[in-house]
């Protein structure tokens, strides 16, 4: 999947009893960072991060390393309605996404291992060794060999990696010696559910089928 598969486009409402615990979420972005990976990689994706259900609180949180942030969990219906307190959607395209071999037993050590890396630093320069490592990777030089130990700095598909490997799940890494946002997408075991709209495109979408409505009735 390195271009958008083929997928009817859903509101966040009418998706939500479909997604799980241990899902993923697969975005295209369109910041630098994001620019960079995508040009890295020849792949549309830009960032990956995983679902945590807690039904208890009627809350779907997203499980994420982000620049400038580091490891974090925000809910969903932030990402679709107020990403970062814009008051704004995710300012890109948003697919959730399944690996096969993901087990419903497998949930609670996958969320153990992964709340206990939140808080993770990753500040400007570890951006820029991170870059440096996209970089290198892409003219063939030091390649990276995947790391099973937790370090202080990820991109976002380093630790969605580890954390699935913690429960015994596995992506491949890239040939270039990284894990990146497409090697997910990519995947055999890890197929497609459904994109989530943002609010704007709901608001588009629905003013086209309201035009349709209305045309058929006065033709």
């Amino acid at each position: 999947m390195d271009d958008f598969p083929a997928l009817p486009d859903l509101t966040y409402t009418q998706l939500r009893d479909e997604i799980r615990s241990g899902d993923l979420l697969l975005c295209s972005g369109n910041g630098p960072f994001s620019g960079l990976i995508r040009h890295a990689t020849g792949s549309v994706w830009s960032h990956v991060a995983f679902v945590l259900r807690l039904d208890v609180i009627d809350r779907i949180m997203i499980l994420e390393s982000v620049e400038n942030i580091g490891v974090r969990t925000i809910p969903l219906s932030n990402y679709v309605s107020d990403y970062n307190g814009s008051g704004k959607g995710y300012p890109g395209r948003m697919m959730i996404a399944r690996h096969k071999d993901l087990r419903e037993e497998n949930i609670y050590r996958l969320s153990s291992f992964a709340t206990s890396l939140l808080g993770y630093p990753y500040n400007r320069e570890e951006i820029i060794r991170i870059a440096m490592r996209i970089g290198l990777g892409t003219v063939g030089m030091q390649p990276q060999s995947p790391d099973p130990e937790p370090r202080r700095e990820f991109i976002c598909s380093e630790y969605v990696y580890l954390c699935l490997q913690s429960v015994g799940v596995h992506v491949e890494y890239d040939p270039l010696g990284f894990i990146a946002p497409a090697d997910f997408a990519r995947s055999e075991k890890i197929k497609p559910v459904g994109y989530i709209n943002p609010p704007v495109e709901q608001k588009k979408l629905r003013a086209v089928q309201s035009r349709s409505v209305k045309n058929a009735i006065m033709a």
